[in-house]
Protein backbone atom coordinates (compact mmCIF):
# COMPACT_ATOMS: atom_id res chain seq x y z
CA UNK A 1 0.00 0.00 0.00
CA UNK A 2 2.35 2.72 -0.97
CA UNK A 3 -0.41 5.38 -1.73
CA UNK A 4 -0.30 8.35 0.43
CA UNK A 5 -3.68 8.75 2.07
CA UNK A 6 -3.19 12.01 4.47
CA UNK A 7 -5.15 13.70 1.79
CA UNK A 8 -8.22 12.29 3.54
CA UNK A 9 -7.03 12.38 7.56
CA UNK A 10 -4.06 14.02 7.54
CA UNK A 11 -2.68 15.51 10.27
CA UNK A 12 -4.54 18.73 11.64
CA UNK A 13 -7.24 17.46 9.30
CA UNK A 14 -10.78 17.86 10.83
CA UNK A 15 -11.82 14.14 9.86
CA UNK A 16 -8.26 12.91 11.98
CA UNK A 17 -9.74 15.12 14.78
CA UNK A 18 -12.91 13.63 14.96
CA UNK A 19 -11.25 10.14 14.49
CA UNK A 20 -9.00 10.86 17.39
CA UNK A 21 -12.08 12.16 19.73
CA UNK A 22 -13.61 8.99 18.43
CA UNK A 23 -10.90 7.10 19.54
CA UNK A 24 -11.23 8.68 23.01
CA UNK A 25 -14.53 7.09 23.42
CA UNK A 26 -13.90 3.66 22.41
CA UNK A 27 -10.77 3.51 24.92
CA UNK A 28 -13.37 4.37 27.80
CA UNK A 29 -15.96 1.83 26.33
CA UNK A 30 -12.91 -0.41 26.26
CA UNK A 31 -11.94 0.07 29.49
CA UNK A 32 -15.01 -0.37 30.89
CA UNK A 33 -16.01 -3.63 28.86
CA UNK A 34 -12.73 -5.20 30.35
CA UNK A 35 -13.13 -3.96 34.01
CA UNK A 36 -16.86 -6.03 33.79
CA UNK A 37 -15.69 -8.95 31.63
CA UNK A 38 -18.11 -7.79 29.01
CA UNK A 39 -16.90 -9.81 25.52
CA UNK A 40 -16.90 -6.86 22.72
CA UNK A 41 -15.17 -7.14 19.60
CA UNK A 42 -14.35 -4.60 16.68
CA UNK A 43 -16.89 -4.96 14.04
CA UNK A 44 -17.66 -3.36 10.34
CA UNK A 45 -15.29 -1.05 8.74
CA UNK A 46 -13.10 -0.71 11.90
CA UNK A 47 -12.13 -4.20 11.99
CA UNK A 48 -11.19 -3.85 8.43
CA UNK A 49 -9.24 -0.64 9.30
CA UNK A 50 -7.24 -2.59 11.89
CA UNK A 51 -6.36 -5.25 9.76
CA UNK A 52 -5.46 -3.34 6.64
CA UNK A 53 -4.44 -0.11 7.65
CA UNK A 54 -3.88 -0.57 12.03
CA UNK A 55 -6.23 1.92 12.64
CA UNK A 56 -8.66 4.05 11.11
CA UNK A 57 -9.32 3.50 7.17
CA UNK A 58 -8.47 6.95 6.10
CA UNK A 59 -11.86 8.22 4.49
CA UNK A 60 -14.02 6.17 7.61
CA UNK A 61 -15.75 8.52 9.39
CA UNK A 62 -17.34 6.13 12.34
CA UNK A 63 -16.26 3.52 14.86
CA UNK A 64 -18.30 0.24 15.52
CA UNK A 65 -18.23 -2.41 17.48
CA UNK A 66 -20.35 -5.27 18.25
CA UNK A 67 -21.61 -7.28 21.66
CA UNK A 68 -23.90 -10.23 21.87
CA UNK A 69 -27.13 -8.90 22.75
CA UNK A 70 -27.03 -10.60 26.13
CA UNK A 71 -24.13 -8.70 27.06
CA UNK A 72 -25.89 -5.54 25.59
CA UNK A 73 -28.29 -5.19 27.71
CA UNK A 74 -25.92 -5.60 31.19
CA UNK A 75 -23.45 -3.06 29.10
CA UNK A 76 -26.04 -0.25 28.51
CA UNK A 77 -27.35 -0.55 32.39
CA UNK A 78 -23.24 -0.05 33.10
CA UNK A 79 -22.57 2.57 30.68
CA UNK A 80 -25.30 4.72 31.76
CA UNK A 81 -23.54 4.87 35.45
CA UNK A 82 -20.29 4.77 34.65
CA UNK A 83 -19.48 6.65 31.71
CA UNK A 84 -17.43 10.20 32.40
CA UNK A 85 -19.01 13.43 32.52
CA UNK A 86 -18.05 14.51 28.61
CA UNK A 87 -19.70 11.47 27.35
CA UNK A 88 -22.95 9.89 27.36
CA UNK A 89 -24.64 7.00 26.12
CA UNK A 90 -27.96 6.43 23.81
CA UNK A 91 -30.15 4.03 22.34
CA UNK A 92 -33.70 3.14 21.15
CA UNK A 93 -34.64 3.11 24.47
CA UNK A 94 -34.11 6.28 26.04
CA UNK A 95 -33.51 8.26 22.40
CA UNK A 96 -36.71 8.06 21.35
CA UNK A 97 -35.84 9.44 17.94
CA UNK A 98 -33.28 6.83 17.24
CA UNK A 99 -35.00 4.79 14.04
CA UNK A 100 -32.30 1.44 14.51
CA UNK A 101 -31.56 -0.74 17.56
CA UNK A 102 -27.97 0.81 17.71
CA UNK A 103 -26.12 2.08 20.74
CA UNK A 104 -24.22 5.23 20.42
CA UNK A 105 -21.80 6.44 23.33
CA UNK A 106 -21.10 10.15 22.36
CA UNK A 107 -18.91 13.14 23.35
CA UNK A 108 -20.77 15.80 24.58
CA UNK A 109 -17.81 18.60 23.66
CA UNK A 110 -18.63 18.36 19.66
CA UNK A 111 -21.76 18.37 17.58
CA UNK A 112 -22.20 16.64 14.14
CA UNK A 113 -24.21 18.16 11.57
CA UNK A 114 -25.79 14.93 9.64
CA UNK A 115 -28.43 13.85 8.75
CA UNK A 116 -32.70 15.11 10.09
CA UNK A 117 -32.53 11.74 12.52
CA UNK A 118 -29.37 13.21 14.44
CA UNK A 119 -31.06 16.52 14.44
CA UNK A 120 -33.96 15.15 15.76
CA UNK A 121 -32.16 13.86 19.06
CA UNK A 122 -31.01 15.54 22.52
CA UNK A 123 -27.38 14.78 22.22
CA UNK A 124 -25.88 15.44 19.01
CA UNK A 125 -21.94 14.61 19.36
CA UNK A 126 -19.29 12.53 17.51
CA UNK A 127 -20.38 9.00 18.88
CA UNK A 128 -19.44 5.32 18.03
CA UNK A 129 -21.92 2.99 17.70
CA UNK A 130 -22.43 -0.06 19.63
CA UNK A 131 -24.13 -2.89 17.47
CA UNK A 132 -26.04 -5.82 19.18
CA UNK A 133 -25.80 -9.22 17.93
CA UNK A 134 -28.23 -12.06 18.19
CA UNK A 135 -28.57 -15.39 17.44
CA UNK A 136 -31.14 -16.77 14.08
CA UNK A 137 -31.97 -19.92 12.83
CA UNK A 138 -32.28 -18.36 9.30
CA UNK A 139 -30.50 -15.59 7.84
CA UNK A 140 -33.33 -15.34 4.66
CA UNK A 141 -36.42 -15.40 7.81
CA UNK A 142 -34.78 -12.86 9.47
CA UNK A 143 -34.34 -10.56 6.68
CA UNK A 144 -37.94 -11.29 5.11
CA UNK A 145 -39.63 -10.75 8.92
CA UNK A 146 -37.25 -7.47 9.14
CA UNK A 147 -38.71 -6.27 5.92
CA UNK A 148 -41.37 -5.45 7.63
CA UNK A 149 -41.07 -5.26 11.32
CA UNK A 150 -37.59 -3.16 10.75
CA UNK A 151 -39.76 -0.47 8.48
CA UNK A 152 -42.61 -0.41 11.08
CA UNK A 153 -40.45 0.63 13.76
CA UNK A 154 -38.26 3.01 12.10
CA UNK A 155 -41.37 4.72 10.95
CA UNK A 156 -42.58 4.88 14.68
CA UNK A 157 -40.06 6.40 15.54
CA UNK A 158 -40.02 9.03 12.82
CA UNK A 159 -37.70 7.92 10.55
CA UNK A 160 -39.23 8.70 6.71
CA UNK A 161 -42.55 8.36 6.84
CA UNK A 162 -45.70 10.96 6.62
CA UNK A 163 -49.28 10.47 8.49
CA UNK A 164 -50.21 7.78 6.47
CA UNK A 165 -46.98 5.87 6.76
CA UNK A 166 -47.30 6.02 10.57
CA UNK A 167 -50.49 5.20 11.05
CA UNK A 168 -50.01 1.74 8.93
CA UNK A 169 -46.87 1.29 10.85
CA UNK A 170 -49.00 1.57 13.81
CA UNK A 171 -51.45 -1.25 12.90
CA UNK A 172 -49.07 -3.42 11.79
CA UNK A 173 -46.53 -3.41 14.09
CA UNK A 174 -47.72 -5.77 16.81
CA UNK A 175 -48.32 -8.41 14.21
CA UNK A 176 -44.52 -8.11 12.82
CA UNK A 177 -43.39 -8.02 16.61
CA UNK A 178 -45.32 -11.53 17.08
CA UNK A 179 -43.51 -12.75 13.89
CA UNK A 180 -40.17 -11.61 15.57
CA UNK A 181 -41.08 -13.62 18.59
CA UNK A 182 -41.78 -16.83 16.49
CA UNK A 183 -38.47 -16.16 15.37
CA UNK A 184 -36.47 -16.11 17.88
CA UNK A 185 -37.89 -18.91 19.79
CA UNK A 186 -36.92 -20.97 16.41
CA UNK A 187 -33.11 -19.45 17.27
CA UNK A 188 -33.14 -20.81 20.49
CA UNK A 189 -33.41 -24.26 19.08
CA UNK A 190 -31.73 -23.76 15.20
CA UNK A 191 -29.56 -20.35 16.17
CA UNK A 192 -26.49 -21.91 17.46
CA UNK A 193 -23.81 -19.80 15.26
CA UNK A 194 -25.53 -17.67 12.71
CA UNK A 195 -25.36 -13.73 14.04
CA UNK A 196 -26.72 -10.62 12.50
CA UNK A 197 -27.96 -7.15 14.30
CA UNK A 198 -31.17 -7.95 16.03
CA UNK A 199 -34.64 -7.25 14.52
CA UNK A 200 -35.35 -3.56 14.15
CA UNK A 201 -31.31 -3.03 14.30
CA UNK A 202 -30.36 -2.28 10.40
CA UNK A 203 -31.23 -2.19 6.94
CA UNK A 204 -30.93 -5.58 5.76
CA UNK A 205 -29.06 -8.71 7.00
CA UNK A 206 -25.46 -9.14 7.52
CA UNK A 207 -23.75 -12.48 7.56
CA UNK A 208 -21.89 -13.26 11.00
CA UNK A 209 -20.76 -16.27 12.72
CA UNK A 210 -20.49 -17.00 15.98
CA UNK A 211 -16.98 -19.55 15.06
CA UNK A 212 -15.46 -16.59 13.42
CA UNK A 213 -15.72 -14.25 16.47
CA UNK A 214 -15.59 -16.40 19.63
CA UNK A 215 -12.66 -17.20 21.37
CA UNK A 216 -11.92 -13.32 20.50
CA UNK A 217 -8.16 -12.60 19.92
CA UNK A 218 -6.39 -9.02 20.16
CA UNK A 219 -5.18 -6.33 17.56
CA UNK A 220 -3.59 -2.51 17.44
CA UNK A 221 -6.13 0.09 16.19
CA UNK A 222 -4.50 3.39 16.28
CA UNK A 223 -1.52 2.24 18.38
CA UNK A 224 -3.77 0.78 21.10
CA UNK A 225 -4.63 -2.72 21.32
CA UNK A 226 -8.76 -3.78 21.62
CA UNK A 227 -10.25 -7.25 21.08
CA UNK A 228 -11.61 -8.53 17.42
CA UNK A 229 -12.91 -11.97 16.34
CA UNK A 230 -10.27 -14.73 16.86
CA UNK A 231 -11.23 -15.80 13.07
CA UNK A 232 -10.94 -12.09 11.24
CA UNK A 233 -9.93 -13.41 8.28
CA UNK A 234 -12.93 -15.46 7.88
CA UNK A 235 -15.25 -12.57 9.33
CA UNK A 236 -14.02 -10.11 7.01
CA UNK A 237 -14.45 -12.17 3.76
CA UNK A 238 -17.89 -13.13 5.14
CA UNK A 239 -18.31 -9.25 5.09
CA UNK A 240 -16.44 -7.61 2.10
CA UNK A 241 -15.06 -10.15 0.17
CA UNK A 242 -11.15 -9.40 -0.75
CA UNK A 243 -11.58 -7.08 2.09
CA UNK A 244 -7.51 -6.48 1.65
CA UNK A 245 -7.96 -4.88 -1.94
CA UNK A 246 -7.70 -0.89 -1.99
CA UNK A 247 -11.31 0.39 -3.28
CA UNK A 248 -11.23 2.77 -6.02
CA UNK A 249 -10.93 6.77 -5.09
CA UNK A 250 -14.90 6.69 -6.62
CA UNK A 251 -16.01 3.78 -4.23
CA UNK A 252 -14.43 5.32 -0.66
CA UNK A 253 -17.52 6.32 1.14
CA UNK A 254 -17.95 8.22 3.85
CA UNK A 255 -20.77 9.64 6.00
CA UNK A 256 -20.28 12.86 4.71
CA UNK A 257 -20.36 13.90 7.62
CA UNK A 258 -19.73 18.03 9.30
CA UNK A 259 -18.44 18.57 12.66
CA UNK A 260 -18.04 21.65 15.07
CA UNK A 261 -15.78 21.05 18.45
CA UNK A 262 -16.01 22.97 21.48
CA UNK A 263 -13.21 21.79 23.21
Amino acid sequence: MGEDFSKYNGEGTTLRKAQLRMLEILVEVDKICRKHNIPYWLDSGTLLGAVRHGGFIPWDDDIDIAVLKKDYLKLRKILLLELPPNMVFQDWKNEKKLPIKTGKVKDTKSHVVTTHVNEKMKEQGIWIDIFPMEYVASFRLKKFIDFFYGRFFRRLHGFENGKFEYVISLIFYPIALTMTWFAKFLALFFGKNKLTHPFGGWHGVVKRYKSDVFPLSKLNFENKEFFVPGNYHSYLTTLFGDYMKIPPVEKREAHGLKYCFYE
